[in-house]
């Protein structure tokens, strides 16, 4: 694994846990952050010092050559700015966190800036990189595909509604929070290419929709259907079938079997002890980003053609 240096955006919560990874991968990164409460309670943790004034000042203030490679783990809002930023001062390596940038118009900007500068830019779900998730990637290829799959993203809205957020954060959940379980659907049953999507209802915090309900064909010919209603009782869920089984995530990082003739769901059992000491799914997927990305790390390509169809679930439109 290559040591050089690693610019970390960010000294919050997940840039933390970033940061604990690239540690036990050999890496001190360099660390920007904004707040000085957010930096020392960083520092405190991670025993990394961070520089802080926020990534335009810090920019402002290097004008030589910077790391070819970047974690931008910023609040939200600022995403889709600091990533731009960074392409603009030649940095072409960078993982961004899910979902690519603020809004549809600021992962719209990235997308294109990526495209001009020639950037490799990698979207972080790291969902996509738990041990559940390959071992049903295992399971569903040895009986020769999902043939059909089922998903719930229900958020709970009794605690979202609390939770302190900058301003027009909440509205874009779906595509900040919701899309880790959406695109780890896609990601295992494949792409949509068909979809029939509804949408109905509204929270305070997020008036576009509250109930979501929908149904498609997936590039590989599977069937799938998903529901999600943040103002009742749920959980994120999905189900992946194949001709042999039923393979459940239910929690996300664990996975359960239904073989075919039984009604027992058993757990399989994976090695997940990356996901136990880290942030599960992050250490494999900075891995994948620090040897220049894999079939699984989603690039802002991909990302801007899954864009449409989020949008279409959020707003329930054919």
């Amino acid at each position: 694994m290559s040591a050089s240096p690693v610019l970390l955006l960010g000294c919050g919560p997940m840039a933390v846990d970033y940061a604990k990874v690239l540690r036990a991968l050999g890496i001190t990164p360099i660390v920007v952050g904004r707040g000085a409460a957010s930096a020392a309670d960083f520092s405190a943790k991670t025993g990394i010092p961070v520089e802080q004034g926020g990534f335009d000042a810090w920019l402002r203030a290097h004008a030589g050559a910077l790391p070819e490679r970047a974690i931008v783990a910023v609040g939200e809002k600022w995403i889709g700015a600091a990533a731009v930023a960074l392409m603009e001062r030649g940095v072409t390596n960078l993982l961004v966190e899910k979902p690519g940038g603020f809004d549809a118009e600021d992962i719209r900007r990235v997308g294109a800036k990526a495209a001009e500068k020639h950037a490799r830019v990698f979207v972080g779900y790291n969902r996509r990189f738990y041990a559940s998730v390959a071992a049903a990637r295992r399971l569903a290829a040895e009986d020769g595909g999902v043939t059909s799959f089922a998903f719930e993203f229900t958020e709970w809205s009794h605690v979202i509604s609390g939770i302190a957020k900058e301003e027009g954060v909440k509205e874009e959940w779906l595509l900040a929070n919701s899309t880790h379980v959406i695109d780890l659907a896609f990601h295992l049953g494949g792409k949509p290419v068909e979809l029939a999507a509804f949408a109905g209802g509204k929270l305070a915090w997020h008036p576009a929709a509250a109930v979501f309900t929908g149904a498609g064909r997936s590039e590989g010919g599977a069937l799938f259907s998903y529901a999600a209603n943040w103002e009742a009782p749920g959980r994120w869920v999905l189900e992946l079938f194949t001709r042999k089984h039923r393979l459940v995530f239910r929690p996300l990082e664990k996975l359960q079997v239904q073989k075919i003739g039984s009604v027992a769901l058993d757990f399989v059992e994976i090695d997940d002890a990356l996901d136990r000491e880290f942030k599960p799914g992050l250490h494999r997927e900075v891995e994948a980003f620090l040897a220049g990305g894999d079939a699984i790390l989603p690039t802002i390509a991909e990302q801007l053609e899954m864009l449409p169809w989020y949008l279409r679930i959020r707003a329930g439109t054919r």
